[in-house]
């Protein structure tokens, strides 16, 4: 590889939205995440399964009148 030509590879604290933060290597000097592995719905649990979300249609139709 040439010298001199590649940026600066820095070990950096990544921070998210919801306040976690972790340690990452990046060539920027900050990164702000809005979500992380701590907080993303599949990570979690909370991920809606399409099943549950069945009736979309319904409700739609329900909400504005259209029959």
């Amino acid at each position: 590889m040439k010298e001199g030509i590649h940026p600066q590879y820095n070990e950096i604290e990544v921070t998210c939205a919801c306040g976690n933060k972790f340690m990452s290597g990046s060539t920027s000097r900050e990164i702000k995440v809005e979500v992380c592995s701590k907080c993303h719905p599949f990570y979690t649990g909370s991920k809606r399964l399409m099943v549950e979300a069945g009736g979309q249609v319904d409700k739609f139709k329900k909400k504005y009148g259209i029959k």
